[in-house]
């Protein structure tokens, strides 16, 4: 229970540097107030401002503030509308730094030789044009080029490899690049680190930057340019080479160009039913002694991780659509969804260290549905609140993820669509209806 609430301790996320530089006066929705709100949005099964006002009216936030439900009698939700934006990103940024860090550190089995294994890799959530975010994000476009309703944002996220908490975000338009969000990931980031990537971040500017700040590097690489960099062709090996940059390959600024030492490990992987792919991997550990090949080939199969990961935020969060109405609520609020998102992790392996097991063999989905019914009503003492806490810890212990004897059927990759009584909405809303307007002045 103690480790569950130190994941956001009040004293910690009062320290925050964006926190001293606050100058306006406190409020009823004061900063840790408005954080948990935003928390409870995520993991409420209603997330309307309606549903937070009634929570507040209840008392739900008075152990953060004794005064809020008996003084706001309202019923606007504009009070607490403003204090989320009055809320500053780099709080929300900081509060997941240090929520991450809590949970990657908490125990042995969340580290690797002593190093935390972050896993890198991005995505883009769908957003509405309202107000600023065509301008900060732009409009998607399609194969024939041409400008769509949706506007996308670019977000890259690393996880911790052994709990599956997020560690950090970045975030950024989408003709940006994952590879300059990443590095900006990896140079504020703290601690001992190895970053596993795929071949996306297979690239020189990724290694550089990680030099630049004593971390290292799994990373998967093309088989061009593995052969490229090696000089000939490909075969199983472990070999040590100094990366050396070429004038094709962008450079991180302010980090240094020199070339990197590593090994480059490959294997030919040949699989009954598929066809045989090589498996190039570069690292900057280069004692082979201490960090086998095999230990690292093993260790990058689980970079699969990531992909279920970022399933689970956008799917069971639902994260993949974001109802904002500007860009800075936007990056808000997927900043408080990974930390929503990292109060079930914590959970998670609160219960498989309790019952000794891995934290990923357990069902995210199923521990995600337990701890909402725990939170909507956990006791109102200390002494209930720890009964139902080892209750539902013996819960999350049981959600394991089947062990599948044989495998699944092939299923056609095709979707079967609803019928719409309406034709599609193309371009803007505006225009449809002066088209609209048109056709009726016309009948």
């Amino acid at each position: 229970m103690r480790f569950f609430l130190q994941t956001l301790p009040h004293t910690a996320l009062l320290s925050l540097p964006a926190l001293q530089e606050l100058t306006f006066y406190q409020r009823l929705f004061s900063p840790l107030v408005t954080l948990w709100y935003l928390l409870f949005q995520w993991l409420n099964h209603d997330s309307s401002l309606q549903a937070v006002l009634i929570d507040v009216q209840q008392g739900g936030a008075d152990r953060l503030n004794p005064k809020l439900s008996r003084q706001l009698t309202g019923s606007s939700t504009g009070t607490y509308s403003d204090a989320r934006t009055r809320l500053p990103e780099a709080f929300l940024t900081q509060a997941l730094h240090l929520q991450g860090t809590k949970i990657a550190n908490r125990s042995p089995i969340t580290r690797w030789k002593d190093l935390i294994v972050s896993l890198l890799d991005g995505t883009t959530l769908r957003l509405r044009p309202h107000g600023d975010i065509p301008k900060e994000f732009g409009p998607h476009t399609n194969q024939h080029h041409k400008e769509t309703y949706w506007c996308l944002m670019r977000t890259v996220v690393s996880f911790c490899c052994f709990s599956g908490a997020a560690l950090d975000c970045a975030m950024g338009a989408l003709r940006g690049s994952e590879q300059a969000l990443g590095c900006q990931l990896i140079l504020r980031a703290l601690g001992r680190r190895l970053w596993l990537g795929d071949r996306n971040f297979g690239v020189f500017r990724i290694v550089q930057t990680a030099r630049q700040v004593h971390q290292h590097v799994l990373l998967r690489m093309t088989a061009a340019r593995a052969i490229r960099l090696r000089g000939s062709a490909l075969r199983d090996g472990d070999f040590p080479l100094l990366w050396k940059p070429t004038r094709y390959d962008k450079l991180q600024p302010d980090c240094c160009p020199s070339p990197v030492p590593g090994r480059l490990i490959i294997q030919r992987l040949v699989r009954r039913g598929f066809r045989p792919q090589w498996l190039c991997l570069f690292t900057s550990l280069t004692d082979s002694a201490q960090y086998p090949a095999a230990e690292l080939l093993e260790l990058y199969s689980q970079r699969w991780h990531i992909e279920l990961n970022l399933r689970y935020v956008k799917a069971q969060m639902r994260a993949a659509q974001l109802e904002v109405r500007s860009a800075a609520m936007a990056r808000k609020q997927w900043t408080a969804c990974l930390l929503a998102y990292n109060l079930i992790r914590a959970a998670m392996l609160c219960a498989a260290l309790r019952h000794n097991l891995p934290p990923l063999t357990l069902s995210f989905s199923t521990c995600r549905r337990h701890l909402q019914a725990w939170l909507s009503d956990f006791g109102c003492t200390l002494v209930e609140v720890a009964g139902s806490w080892k209750n539902m810890l013996n819960r999350l212990g049981k959600c394991q993820l089947p062990r599948r004897r044989k495998p699944r059927p092939n299923e056609p990759r095709a979707k079967r669509h609803i019928r719409e009584s309406f034709p599609p909405l193309v371009g803007s809303r505006a225009r449809a209806r002066r088209m609209l307007k048109k056709l009726t002045m016309k009948s």
